[in-house]
């Protein structure tokens, strides 16, 4: 079962940068990371949540449709 994130950091790190998440739980989990792995991240975000901001708008169209 997937756990729910608490939160995150970033922080720069003597090998590129250390992401920490944490659960609900409050276990924590750290990787390093380079700057092109950062942005395959915040890349892989944003197409994500381009993707469901369109679906979105196509759920907000068929409510507005369906009154």
């Amino acid at each position: 079962m997937a756990r729910a994130l608490s939160r995150f950091t970033i922080e720069p790190d003597s090998e590129g940068y250390l992401l920490s998440i944490e659960d609900d739980d409050g276990n924590s989990t750290e990787f390093t990371a380079t700057v092109e792995q950062l942005d395959l991240i915040a890349e892989a975000i944003d197409e994500h949540l381009s993707t469901a901001d369109d679906l979105d708008d196509y759920d907000d169209d068929e409510d507005a449709d369906e009154e």
